[in-house]
């Protein structure tokens, strides 16, 4: 599958700070294509004061999840978009198998076939150990860790020199253990359905953010 970005059409799936954004963010430098981070697209419009936007924050901050219907439109409008003409990364979507489903059927009707859906295997204890230690500049959005990824200079970003920054208020225990609970009786459905399509990769989360990245690299032929 060496594509090297051209028409290269991925999922990334696992469960919630697996590192699915740090590897789609990477993997958009490489192969040019478009990063849809549904989360990052739903809390933008969490963000809004609107009636909708203030209902689905109040959602959110629960660790509950959007309408299907909303994300599914949301998404088809942003595939649309000129910048996802040469290939996009799902970063977080789907998130059940209804959502599978509409993908595919979505995805049909624009004549787009994904070529693999990579599941990103990490521990929950790990995951706990990531998702409460992150943080971000407030200023250019760079993340960073209390523990794997400090700024090299304490309290100052590395990359835009800011000097405030924030955690999500959904970073929290009961709301992680809230959405871990929920990727496996909602999201979990969704890797047996790609399997039988044989579209599943699996890759082990575990190592370090250069090792998973050059194993997601390997999967889809990306030199």
């Amino acid at each position: 599958m060496s594509k090297n970005g051209l028409g290269l059409h991925v999922v990334l799936t696992g469960a919630p700070g697996c590192g699915k954004g740090t590897q789609a963010r990477l993997l958009k430098e490489k192969a040019h294509i478009c990063h849809l981070s549904t989360g990052e697209m739903l809390r933008a419009e969490a963000a809004k004061k609107t009636p909708e936007g203030l209902a689905l924050k109040e959602v959110l901050d629960k660790g509950g999840f959007a309408t299907d219907e909303m994300i599914i439109n949301m998404v088809s409008k942003r595939i649309d978009e000129a910048d996802c003409k040469n290939g996009f990364i799902l970063d977080g979507f789907p998130r059940t198998l209804p959502q599978a489903e509409a993908l595919e059927k979505m995805l049909d009707e624009k004549g787009i076939k994904l070529d693999a859906v990579i599941e990103i295997q990490v521990p929950d204890e790990i995951i706990m150990e990531r998702i409460l230690g992150r943080y971000a500049c407030m200023k250019c959005g760079q993340g960073y860790h209390d523990k794997y990824q400090k700024p090299q200079v304490y309290g100052v970003c590395d990359k835009c020199g800011g000097t405030e920054f924030y955690r999500r208020i959904d970073d929290n225990r009961a709301t992680v253990q809230n959405r871990l609970v929920n990727y496996r009786a909602l999201t979990y459905p969704t890797i047996p359905y790609f399997e039988k399509k044989g579209l599943l990769r699996t890759v082990d989360g575990t190592g370090s953010i250069a090792a998973v990245a050059a194993k997601i690299d390997e999967i889809l032929g990306i030199k």
